[in-house]
């Protein structure tokens, strides 16, 4: 999705565009649900991520484009049972109890075992925004698919709610994965409370140097559309999400990054990352 993407349409058909877009026209903002902002500093609770981590190890493979593709095709009915089991582990656990390194693990990895989940119910599907959560919402980030310490959460609760507002961390994007080719990487094991932040770092890293999160042709800057939806949380600007592409860019391409100033376009592709996923 560009963000000219609507440029010269008449006004009622841009709306019409914006309403079946990835996200309903435009990405929610962070506001805080403040009944999951409570921690347990003092918490050695870690949290059992093996059967996740088994699980991704199995079916996530990386492809020739760069991009890591799961095989959900492939995925056993032995294992869909195993990931139902998972998620259910997950769901009856208070995460407030935790401390926020288990906290931030915690959530990144039910947000992604629910968005497979969703899938492995939906498939075969060649987008998830196939997947509908209402009339005008393409994607089911809207449809209430967990219950968490009593209360009924969406993929929308834990991306924008509770992860993006607690943690104010533009890494949190590359941790949540909406099973597309556009987004950062699945990763083959899952998050740990020890060492998440190192994980987001490094998969920073592999998706800023990827053309998926940036692409300089000639002297015009190309950039996923995460950093137009999103930009408020990478510094608010084209400025701001130059500077953040630079800190995690390899030498050559914060070389190319030198004497940048604006954001040319940006790109997204909501295929879904499948390993023998039918073509969109």
């Amino acid at each position: 999705m560009s963000r000219r993407l609507f440029s010269g349409m008449p006004a009622w058909l841009g709306l019409l565009a914006l309403l079946w877009s990835g996200f309903g026209g435009a990405a929610p903002k962070a506001e805080l649900w403040a009944f999951w902002s409570a921690q347990d500093a003092q918490s050695e609770q870690v949290v059992d991520h093996d059967a996740w981590s088994a699980l991704l190890g199995r079916y996530v493979h990386a492809s020739a484009t760069g991009a890591n593709r799961f095989d959900y095709a492939g995925v056993t009915s032995e294992d869909r049972s195993r990931l139902d089991g998972y998620v259910d582990a997950l769901a009856e656990l208070d995460p407030r109890g935790l401390n926020r390194a288990e906290q931030k693990a915690y959530w990144i990895n039910l947000y992604n075992a629910l968005t497979v989940q969703q899938i492995l119910q939906a498939y075969p599907v060649s987008s998830i925004r196939e997947i509908k959560s209402g009339l005008f919402s393409a994607g089911p980030w809207k449809k209430e698919v967990v219950r968490v310490a009593g209360e009924s959460l969406t993929l929308n609760d834990i991306e924008h709610r509770i992860l993006r507002p607690i943690w104010a961390d533009p890494l949190i994007h590359y941790g949540v994965n909406c099973a597309s080719i556009g987004c950062p990487d699945l990763l083959t094991t899952a998050y740990t409370g020890a060492r998440v932040d190192a994980q987001l770092a490094d998969n920073a890293r592999a998706y800023v140097n990827d053309a998926r999160g940036a692409d300089l042709r000639g002297d015009r800057l190309v950039v996923s559309s995460i950093y137009i939806w999103f930009q408020a949380d990478f510094g608010g600007s084209d400025a701001g999400v130059i500077q953040h592409l630079r800190r995690y860019a390899s030498d050559g391409l914060r070389d190319q990054l030198d004497g940048i100033t604006a954001i040319a376009d940006d790109h997204y592709d909501w295929s879904l990352n499948g390993a023998t996923g039918r073509a969109p």
